[in-house]
């Protein structure tokens, strides 16, 4: 093949070989540069051939085969490094390349030389000269990276064809110098550090030159030695050399082995950190040379505050020390660099912050005995050691680290087994917790107890990945057991408040019915019952601490354990000494009193009970105290001193984290008035309401005796109707509990919406308010949002100058934010021209305001002119000048005509006319006689005429001549106008312009006014002056119109509005701190390809013809932008370009990557407009926006070197390294699309893990790397690259692991973490500068928040009205949820995005989210919960917003709820929880119960109020017991019953969530617009959706707690108006909603059927309305808000398709969508790994069931009123019967149905005629009724289902017995049953198209009021053109 030395023999095959798989590595992707492709899909054990192949398609155009030369040496490389071809995909890579190479050895010839190896020496030589040697001082730095990474490349590759004694010696020399100078031009991230030659601004700033000077100082430093190996003899021992070091990272480096790329991100890290930290403290940030002392000091104590913490908690000596003499900056410089570079490479060890606490501890100790002992203080060693490897580090300390994590991961059995069993992230961090981390030893001692795992021998059938066997390490500190009763455990306090409240209430209502009642002595002896109570909740408190942690023991510190000994034991000594004392203080005591009081003897003393109680108050009065006085309890947790730790180990156990949360006593006030307020109205409603009316008929139903059962009585003799007090008190009882719920809705709708008043909201909501108000809108901008030193002084200058200067700065943001909207095609060019300020006001004497205000300004002054009769001038300008606006215009008119014609003439006597007109004007208004020397009537021709004139100006020039002709006609007539009709002396004027003119007027009026400079109209400037004066007097209609767009319309009045909110003022950009933004991605859409948009759906409809009629204006604006408004498309280039336009068009309206990018992207434009605002003059202010934005000068390079320095945007990847190398089209495709954004935007940057085959002892070992790559020429440049000690996404949840591993590569103090469905604006990013500034704002105690919460807007509502109801619920929550949360209740946490978090702070205590699998779902609110537990606290702030989408699907929106259903079901079991529900004042748990788990604990409760109130009717009804009390004349009159439950059913009607809804939604868009929105949610069955949605959370939290089963649901984020089919809604919602709504309807039937209750009462209606509502949302809502769900056709298709899925038999591997029995089986999932209790409880809730059967056989009339038990057991005979003769058909048709058909059909027909047989007997012997089978039928299939449930939590034991199959069997026919049920309404509803045309216009109302035509959109009906592949409109 090629010239080479001869390296060709080595080759296994011979290269002339043809093989046919060559084009397996390559795919088919539109817009792909083929030519790049092969270096791009190297396998990944061959990863180290991508460089070569690079280079090789850099040179292919300069020299194709120097190119083949580089191929050629790559495909030897690959052969050396496998031979066999054994890794993944090397075979077809190296068949690809050989075929390539044989097809370019024959096209390709030398071009410089004869020979190949002479051919690459020349053009090394040549490619030096060119690039290297004339190139270093004119060529930027990252040009010059990857020339010399080409010449590296190009040296190896001559190296192998050229043998060494042939390279000439000039090649040798330059290759010498590439060497020497290579790691000069490595590619950077920010900062080219050791660049030579042209360096970027950023380089060239003090500040970065001061850090940089600092971390260089390595002076004094003891510099290691490493053996010299050459030129020494074998015996010798080898001498040492200095290794020379560059900065204190390298030299850490060679101590301790960090790898090379963790050392340069630290690098860079740090120098950002320091030189922005310094340039805040300076004066004078221009000039000084050395960083400030005090910002390395700043730097230190917020970085080491938790290790500190850590050292003072664990009371060991911190080792960040310091020794007299030493130099402290470079020491206290080493110790933060030593901290960073254990945290950029501790991997997933970033999750445990006190593990890396316990690294560094020893680690900076070692450092210290290297600079100062030189003796280790363990071994007395002296320090020096060989200088370790790289990876040193990784291998020694992290890695083992690792493998815990790893195996403890395993044991998780994928999320599937118990939290008790294994131990996660917190488990492990909380190791170090104790000193017992100290027996690991340093260096860690691998054999240590931590280390050794219990499955490290398992046996030897046994493989790696199976259940592990041994004994368990023991959680730590808690154990996350799955129980309800966490609940009560973490939030005792509240429920023992509520219990001892219920009781004290109920003991006076019973006794007096007064409140006064309770000063009675009797009443109040018996309210002190209530301690007796609260000892025994104690008690259960107490066991249930030691019951829940047992598994946790064994980790405990003794002292720990005494304590919850200690604590049983003093309140088990309590509920025993309250009874005896109170038992002994009663006369006459009866019952379990007098058996107390036998105990008491002589102790009988009336006072002892009081005095116990007293002493018993005791702790709670000191807690009480304690509470007034927070700094006290604060100072008293966060001690160390052991005596307060000794008094405080009683009331807390010791803990490094929840010390000291205690908010200032002002903020305490706050939420204490709001939880006092609230508590006494929901007692007072309780009382009054829910107890008070209970109490007399409960009376009379206990005095009443019960004989005439209706059925067979189990407890006869038990007295007072306990059954029946039961009944009607428990679903009471349970309101009691969860209408607090209810209440915290209203009370935080109330002080919402007041704060939101207070903060200004919704002051500027519509354009006619904006227009009101808008004088004022550059003023404010200018006070919030202009730096101070830069705004100016009003002392100075007159408050005119003030007000231009303000309005020039606040236009060119004002226009830029115009321009950005245009851009985004939100606005047409006639809009964009109505919005923008004028570019330059300089020549006009008023101020310019935006047209559209001025908008029909000039119409309306000219009409007040010509209509004006009097002569009064003064009275004519006051009418004018009374509107500002009006004012303006007339002025900025009157100048600028005056400045166009004067401009356009060229001969001076037309110019004097002009002036002597001017200031003919000029003096008529200084001598108030304008209306005599002037006509108003001439007004209106002359307005034509200089339309007419302007149009024009404005036109195209297509010839000159014609265009010259038409202008000179036109401005003649209006000159002649001015002087004719206009002016009383006109002709006087023009005599003094013209003395010495002879010809008649008429030749003199032709022959004046003809030479013009027509070159005026082409220059920018003046075409927009011309544009403007047109616009001014040709806009007619109101400014309300402009813009048409709801969207620009809501952004342009937030960002006016915002800016009069209270908000920090702005610093300048150079002192605000820096930021970064961290996305983290997978693999969703990026960019939507041409495929995807074109692709049509079932009913014909493609994405974009869809969203070219959601959006109609917003497509018509970007064919306007694109010039295609008729598309005829010229050539392959434009369509190519058009086709890429409306991709992005589309991307841009989903929730696509593009879209966020984009947003962000506003981040870096916002600080480069703002840098230039303020390093520029007042001239170049003035200068206008066009002129700034022309700049391209130093200012525009400083302005992007800071904008570099204060921001950072980096996406996670995680999975586009493989998307790289993958065959598939699609992965491919978000590959390159992810590669165009970095190429797009070259500040992006890009973290993915990148996975490596590597050959490890001769071995193939999966490698992995967190790599950071950033947009090069035409692909991704490498940055940093970091081993990984391990895959990092198998340890916990998917989300925040991937955050973690690219969290490393951010920057700054803050971090933003924005999601991938999320979006961006210019106008808001402006205003980031501000946000910022909360961190450094000064508050009460010197407390910064460690987070700032920001709201959102919901940019998905307008899709549909499911879309739409979503949205308004997200609003309400992001709005004014979050808002009470964060003040005054002091419980807001981060809830997801777009919250910008204290980087610093929260890197060094453990991330921005939890990770450990399953308990970690939710993992953003757990970084709020970490964050509150370490002493932050969480801010919320509206006058910045940022963009989100939202779920639009009805089963994507339930898939969303019931991902967060499951996240607080775990959240319930959580560490985090229990410690914040007990570590927080009584107050502040209240609000963070009931805004976290209580509000879904409360939604299941409502559940359960309406099961317990049906069930206790059916006890009622069917045991006959109603009817008997109904008899009762007193009973009757009372109402009591129902108005106490009345409560429920509004929090169950989803009025709870609609409440903050319409507040939000009248504070910022009125009052009238949120009952109008409100009611028009009703009529579109929102309450029916909320209702749904509360079945959903019910549903999954509790199976959550119970059961476990939890797991990430991927919702989908695309445009959702497909069907879904009938099949699909019941595997999504058939146990979460049908079964449980049909057991409702079965209920509600029988109550109707048997009872004969309560028929007169309205609020009896108002309640089983109630129920019969959420019966029907639960069954049907799916099927209502199911597009097309009544179309016939489609109805007729899902039949079938059910009818299919149904049949099919199901089996390992088969989908659970194309089988009912793959389907069922994995419903059952969650029971195959619940507990024993688990299942023991599902048995015990499947026994309900029963009762059915057990009530309806005994009201059957072939029972003939028999009581006897008999009837029951005979019923049970029937059950039986008919089971096995369902088993008998089933096995028949399984044994007999092929071979035997005869015989089966025998065997039905027998079974038949018996049957019938039977049932005739039954109805003529017997008496059997019609509605006896009816009844029947009600009473078996609730008791064949309850068998079902049995049956499913036996399996094991059923399997083995030989039954599954029969359960399987009649599981299928109750879902045939199901199915059949659901099915019926909508076929029949089907039939009548009306019902589908109604449910299209309920489900898409909001397009509707668009214009949509929605029909034709479910329909598929659409014009041919639409989607024609070239025409796109």
């Amino acid at each position: 093949m090629a010239s080479s030395s001869g390296t060709k023999g080595d080759l296994a095959r011979p290269p002339s070989r043809r093989m046919t798989r060559a084009q397996t590595m390559m795919v088919e992707i539109p817009n792909e540069d083929k030519t790049t492709a092969d270096s791009e899909l190297v396998p990944s054990s061959l990863a180290y051939l991508a460089p070569i192949l690079r280079v090789a398609n850099e040179i292919e155009k300069d020299n194709p085969r120097v190119a083949y030369l580089c191929r050629f040496h790559a495909f030897e490389k690959a052969h050396r490094m496998d031979p066999t071809s054994s890794g993944r995909g090397v075979r077809q890579f190296k068949t690809y390349l050989l075929h390539r190479l044989e097809k370019e050895e024959e096209e390709t010839r030398p071009q410089l030389a004869k020979s190949d190896p002479r051919e690459i020496q020349m053009y090394y030589q040549q490619f030096y000269l060119k690039n290297i040697a004339d190139g270093q001082y004119t060529k930027k730095p990252e040009e010059m990276a990857k020339i010399y990474q080409i010449a590296t490349v190009l040296y190896d590759v001559l190296r192998t064809v050229v043998r060494a004694d042939r390279i000439d010696d000039e090649t040798q020399r330059y290759a010498k110098e590439v060497e020497k100078k290579r790691e000069q031009y490595e590619h950077y991230n920010i900062l080219p550090l050791y660049a030579v030659g042209v360096k970027p601004a950023i380089m060239e700033l003090p500040e970065i030159k001061a850090a940089l000077r600092a971390i260089k100082n390595v002076e004094g430093l003891p510099m290691p030695r490493v053996p010299m190996t050459s030129n020494v003899p074998p015996d010798d021992i080898l001498p040492e050399i200095v290794k020379p070091v560059n900065d204190i990272l390298d030299w850490l480096s060679s101590l301790f082995g960090f790898q090379k790329g963790n050392v340069a991100n630290q690098r860079e890290h740090l120098i950002l950190l320091l030189a922005n930290i310094d340039v805040r403290r300076r004066e004078n940030p221009e000039d000084y040379g050395e960083l400030n002392g005090e910002t390395i000091r700043r730097l230190l104590y917020e970085i080491f505050k938790n290790y500190r913490s850590w050292c003072k908690y664990l009371r060991c000596k911190s080792h960040v020390r310091f020794q007299q003499g030493c130099d402290r900056q470079q020491l206290e410089l080493i110790y933060i660099s030593l901290y960073l570079l254990i945290w950029g490479e501790a991997s997933n060890i970033r999750f445990m912050p006190e593990c890396i606490c316990y690294i560094f501890h020893n680690m900076a100790n070692d450092v210290y005995g290297v600079l100062f002992s030189n003796v280790h203080p363990v071994s007395g060693e002296t320090y020096q050691s060989p200088v370790p490897d790289d990876e040193s580090f990784l291998r020694n300390v992290i890695t083992p680290l690792y493998g815990v994590l790893r195996r403890e991961a395993k044991r998780n059995k994928g999320g599937k087994a118990s939290h008790s069993q294994w131990r996660n992230y917190d488990d492990l961090n909380e190791y170090f917790w104790s000193r017992k981390c100290f027996r690991l030893k340093w260096p860690m001692d691998l054999k240590a107890d931590f280390f050794v795992h219990s499955d490290e021998v398992p046996p030897a059938n046994e493989g790696q990945n199976q259940a592990t066997v041994g004994k368990r390490k023991p959680k730590v500190n808690f154990v996350e057991a799955r129980t309800f009763w966490h609940l009560y455990r973490s939030f005792d306090r509240m429920w023992i408040f509520f219990i001892m409240a219920f009781q004290a209430m109920l003991i006076v209502a019973w006794n007096s019915g007064s409140l006064l009642g309770f000063f009675d002595e009797d009443v109040f002896r018996s309210v002190l019952t209530i301690f007796i109570t609260a000892a025994f909740l104690n008690l259960l408190q107490a066991t249930l601490d030691i019951i829940l942690s047992l598994n946790a023991w064994r980790s405990l510190k003794i002292t720990q354990i005494l304590r919850y000994l200690l604590k049983f034991a003093v309140a088990a000594v309590w509920a025993v000494v309250l009874p005896i004392g109170y038992s002994s203080s009663v006369q006459n005591p009866t019952g379990l009193v007098k058996f107390f009081s036998s105990w008491a003897k002589d102790w009988r003393n009336e006072s002892f009970y009081n005095y116990a109680v007293a002493i018993y108050l005791i702790p709670n009065i000191l807690a009480a105290i304690l509470f007034l006085l927070p700094p006290l309890r604060k100072a008293m947790e966060r001690s160390n001193w052991r005596i307060i730790t000794f008094i405080m180990w009683w009331a807390q156990p010791k803990l490094y984290v929840g010390r000291g949360m205690h908010e200032d006593f002002f903020s305490l006030l706050k939420y204490t008035l709001f939880w006092i307020v609230l508590l006494i109205s929901k007692l007072a409603f309780s009382y009054y309401v829910e107890i008070l009316p209970l109490i007399q008929p409960t009376k009379i139903i206990m005095d009443l005796h019960v004989d005439n059962y209706q059925w067979h009585e189990f407890f006869k003799n038990v007295t007072h109707n306990i059954g029946v007090v039961i009944a009607i008190w428990a679903p009471i009882v349970l309101v009691y509990f969860m209408d607090a719920q209810i209440w915290y809705a209203i009370f935080s709708t109330l002080f919402g919406g007041i704060h939101g008043a207070f903060s200004h909201l919704g002051e500027i909501r519509t354009l006619g308010m904006l227009r009101s108000r808008f004088e004022s809108v550059p003023a404010a901008f200018c006070r919030h949002l202009v730096p101070r030193t830069n705004q100016y002084n009003r002392k100075e200058q007159m408050d005119y100058e003030i007000e231009r200067k303000n309005i020039a700065a606040f236009s060119l943001v004002w226009n830029k934010f115009i321009h950005s909207m245009r851009m985004q095609d939100l606005i047409n060019n006639r809009d964009r021209d109505l919005l923008l300020v004028p570019s330059s006001s300089s020549d006009v004497s008023v101020v310019q305001w935006p047209p559209f205000l001025l908008a029909s300004k000039i119409p309306i002054a000219l009409d007040m002119a010509k209509d004006f009769k009097k002569k009064d001038d003064e009275e004519l300008f006051r009418k004018i000048k009374a509107d500002d606006y009006m004012h303006s215009a007339v002025i900025e008119c009157y100048e600028t005509v005056k400045d166009i014609i004067y401009n356009l003439l060229e001969d001076e006597a037309d110019k004097m006319t002009v002036q002597a007109i001017s200031q003919e004007v000029d003096n008529s208004r200084a001598q108030k006689i304008f209306l005599t020397d002037f006509r108003m009537s001439g007004l209106p021709s002359l307005s034509n005429r200089l339309e007419k004139f302007l149009r024009i100006l404005l036109s195209d020039i297509e010839e000159d001549e014609t265009f010259r002709s038409q202008i000179i006609n036109i401005l003649q007539d209006i000159m002649e106008i001015i002087m004719q009709d206009v002016m009383v002396k006109g002709n006087d004027i023009l005599q003094r312009a013209h003395p010495h003119d002879g010809h008649t007027q008429y030749e003199k009026n032709k022959q004046r006014f003809e030479r013009i400079n027509i070159n005026l109209i082409e220059q920018k400037n003046w075409r927009e002056k011309i544009n403007r004066l047109y616009l001014l007097l040709t806009v007619k209609e109101s400014a309300i119109n402009v813009p048409p767009n709801l969207e620009a319309r809501r952004r342009i009045t937030f960002f006016a509005n915002s800016l009069f909110m209270n908000m920090p003022s702005a610093p300048k950009v150079r002192d605000m701190l820096s930021f970064s933004v961290l996305t983290p991605y997978y693999k969703e859409d990026v960019l939507y390809s041409d495929e995807e948009l074109t692709k049509e759906n079932e009913d014909g409809i493609s994405i974009l013809f869809y969203l070219q009629k959601i959006y109609p204006d917003e497509w018509n604006n970007f064919l306007e932008r694109m010039k295609q408004n008729n598309v005829g498309i010229k050539d392959e280039n434009e369509e190519a370009h058009m086709k890429e336009e409306i991709r992005k068009w589309v991307s841009y309206r989903g929730q696509t990557l593009s879209r966020t990018v984009r947003g962000m992207m506003y981040y870096r434009q916002a600080l480069e407009l703002q840098s230039l605002l303020e390093v520029s003059g007042a001239s170049a202010i003035f200068g206008g926006f066009q002129t700034f934005e022309e700049d391209r000068g130093y200012h525009r390079e400083h302005a992007q070197a800071l904008a570099d320095m204060k921001f950072t945007y980096v996406v996670s990847c995680q999975v586009y390294g493989a998307q790289k190398k993958s065959p598939d089209a699609r992965d491919r495709s978000c590959y390159l699309n992810i590669l165009n954004l970095m190429l797009t935007y070259p500040s992006l940057r890009v973290a993915y893990i990148d996975e490596r085959e590597e050959s490890v002892n001769g071995r193939s070992q999966k490698v992995y790397y967190s790599v950071l790559v950033k947009g090069g020429e035409k692909l991704d440049e490498e940055i940093y690259r970091i081993r990984l000690p391990g895959p990092p996404t198998e340890i916990g949840e998917g989300k925040p692991e991937n955050q973690n591993h690219a969290i490393i590569f951010t920057r700054g103090e803050a971090l933003q973490t924005i999601d991938m469905n999320q979006d961006n604006y210019f106008e808001e990013a402006y205003k980031m500068r501000n946000v910022l500034e909360e961190f450094l704002k000064t508050r009460r105690k010197q407390r910064k928040p460690s987070i700032l919460g920001l709201r959102e807007h919901i940019f998905t509502g307008s899709v549909s009205s499911l879309a739409w109801f979503m949205s308004n619920q997200e609003t309400s929550f992001v709005t004014i949820g979050q808002r009470i949360l964060a003040n005054p209740l002091r419980v807001r946490f981060h809830y997801g995005h777009p919250d910008i978090f204290d980087r610093i702070f929260h890197i060094t205590r453990g991330g921005i989210s939890k990770a450990s699998k399953i308990i970690n779902l939710s993992e953003d609110i757990f970084a709020g919960f970490n964050s509150t537990l370490r002493g932050g606290y969480v801010t919320h702030h509206e006058y910045i917003q940022v963009g989100k989408g939202r779920d639009v699907g009805m089963n994507q929106i339930s898939a969303f709820e019931a991902k967060v259903a499951n996240g607080n079901g775990e959240q319930t079991l959580s560490r985090d929880v229990y410690r914040l529900g007990r570590r927080f004042d009584f107050y502040r748990m209240l609000s963070f119960y009931f805004t976290t788990v209580g509000f879904y604990f409360s939604s299941m409760v409502t559940v359960l109020i309406v099961y317990v109130f049906l069930y206790g009717r059916l006890y009622m009804v069917m045991g006959g017991l109603e009817k008997e009390i109904i008899e009762n004349a007193t009973v009757h009159q009372s109402k009591a019953l129902e108005e106490a439950l009345a409560t429920q059913s509004v929090f169950q009607l989803g009025l709870l969530l609609v409440l903050p809804m319409v507040m939000e939604i009248g504070l910022e868009k009125g009052f009238r617009t949120a009952l109008g929105d409100f009611i028009i949610m009703q009529l579109q069955l929102a309450s029916v959706f909320f209702t749904f949605q509360l079945g959903t959370k019910a549903h999954y939290f509790g199976r959550t707690i119970l059961h476990g089963g939890s797991k990430y649901r991927a919702t989908g984020r695309g445009f959702v108006v497909f069907h879904a089919k009938f099949a699909d809604n019941y595997r999504l919602y058939s146990r979460s909603h049908f079964v449980k709504g049909l057991e409702l309807l079965i209920l509600l039937v029988l109550y109707e059927v048997y009872g004969e209750s309560y028929r007169s009462s309205s609020l009896y209606w108002f309640i089983t309305f109630s129920m019969w509502f959420l019966v029907g949302s639960w069954l049907f809502a799916p099927f209502v808000f199911n597009p097309s769900g009544f179309d016939w056709q489609k109805t007729v298709d899902d039949w079938t398709d059910w009818k299919r899925w149904m049949g099919n038999r199901g089996g390992i591997g088969i989908d659970p969508n194309k089988s009912w029995e793959s389907w069922w089986e994995e419903e059952q999932l969650h029971l195959k790994f619940t507990t024993i209790r688990g299942r023991v409880l599902e048995i015990i809730l499947a026994i309900r069931l029963f009762i059915f059967q057990y009530g309806i056989v005994y009201h059957l009339d072939i029972a003939h009123h028999s009581k006897s038990l008999l009837v029951y057991g005979l019923s049970w005979l029937v059950m039986v019967t008919v089971l096995l003769v369902l088993k008998m058909v089933s096995m028949g048709r399984r044994r007999f149905g092929t071979d035997f058909q005869l015989m089966f059909r025998i065997l039905k027909a027998l079974l038949f005629l018996g049957f019938m047989s039977v049932m005739t007997v039954l109805f003529v012997v017997c008496g059997l009724t019609i509605s006896d089978v009816f009844a029947a039928i009600l009473a078996f299939l609730p008791t064949g289902w309850a068998l079902l449930l049995i049956g499913q939590a036996l399996r094991s034991v059923l399997k083995s017995l030989g039954f599954w199959e029969s359960i399987k069997e009649l599981a299928r026919a109750y879902e045939y049953v199901m199915g059949l049920i659901l099915f019926m309404p909508i076929a029949i509803s089907s039939w009548f198209p009306f019902v589908s045309e109604f449910q299209a216009r309920l489900l898409f109302n909001q397009a509707f009021s668009r214009g949509l035509q929605i029909s034709m959109i479910l329909t598929g009906r659409k014009e041919k053109d639409i989607t024609s592949p070239v025409k796109y409109a």
